[in-house]
């Protein structure tokens, strides 16, 4: 009985080691796997009125190093209807400190308590002060980027093409600054808001995203059709496509993949990939930089987005 006793107990042991190897083997892997958390750091500037809004505020990180360093300014996503100066990704910003390029991320004000062309005049208020605060933060005011998603991309889109908003005589120091940036990139952009046009890109859902709709005051995207005639000149104003012009300088779009037309939601219909083919097919008609980037497709010698910024950027 001893004898047996004995062997059972060995013959325990060496399931509770095995188990025991079985569970740190999956810690480990667990480990191996993880991606470190990299947290937004504190902005040296937080919460900087550029404007007279609640809305209108900034955050800023500042890059170290000797003299005046770029600057990318970021902006949110969210239809111009939500989203935070907070939502700029963490990686971004490590990455850009990380090259010595200062970061930006601004707030503005939602088309549903200030409808368009605000959101978009707002950026450029934020461009046009950070530019005033170029000597104190050591900004290089000739080498401002911008970053934005969704609707973001659209703002940071117009800063690029749209003419200068510089107005060299007005009594407010803000406004005697450039709007323009010097790159820029857009991630899933819908760079036209001419709602009739862009339905015959890409189908009727694009109409149901409450995006355009919000955007002029009206209830639906069959009510913006319908009101045409009322909207529409507002509506190509506001969009980044019918600004380009030779002068303008080279941007990155990243797009996920290509979806099938016509789109099946509203979702991936104010988002799809048709937005950037469609601009390529400008920049390319006027010999200007576009580099189109589809991510499931992306060829090994096309830039990340970062990347492109790094080269555009740093002097």
């Amino acid at each position: 009985m001893t004898m047996a006793f004995a062997r059972t107990t060995v013959i325990l042991l060496h399931i509770a080691l095995s188990i025991a190897a079985i569970f740190a083997a999956i810690a480990t892997a667990k480990a191996q796997d993880a991606t470190p958390v990299v947290k937004l750091p504190v902005p040296t500037f937080a919460d900087v009125a550029y404007g007279s809004d609640e809305r209108h505020k900034l955050d800023l990180w500042q890059a170290a190093g000797a003299g005046a360093r770029p600057l990318v300014v970021f902006i949110h996503g969210g239809g111009w209807h939500g989203g935070d100066k907070g939502d700029v990704p963490p990686k971004l910003v490590a990455l850009l400190l990380e090259h010595g390029i200062s970061v930006a991320s601004i707030n503005y004000r939602f088309t549903k308590t200030a409808r368009a062309p605000a959101p978009l005049y707002d950026a450029a208020r934020a461009v046009r002060y950070l530019r005033t605060k170029a000597g104190e933060w050591k900004l290089d005011p000739a080498h401002f980027g911008g970053y934005g998603i969704s609707a973001g991309g659209v703002s940071v889109l117009w800063l690029t093409y749209h003419d200068d908003l510089t107005d060299p005589k007005n009594a407010d120091p803000v406004l005697r600054q450039s709007s323009r940036l010097q790159a820029a990139v857009g991630l899933s952009p819908p760079l036209c808001l001419e709602a009739p046009e862009i339905a015959k890109w890409i189908g009727p859902e694009v109409l149901k995203h409450p995006m355009i709709a919000r955007a002029v005051g009206a209830g639906s995207g069959e009510e913006v059709v319908a009101r045409y005639e009322e909207f529409g000149p507002l509506l190509h104003e506001c969009s980044p496509l019918t600004h380009v012009s030779r002068d303008d300088p080279a941007v990155l779009l990243s797009f996920p993949r290509i979806d099938p037309l016509p789109a099946t939601t509203p979702g991936s219909a104010i988002h799809h990939a048709v937005f950037g083919q469609k601009l390529k097919e400008r920049t390319d008609s006027l010999g200007i930089g576009c580099i189109l980037r589809i991510e499931d497709r992306a060829a090994p010698d096309q830039p990340t987005p970062e990347e492109f910024l790094l080269r555009q950027l740093k002097p």
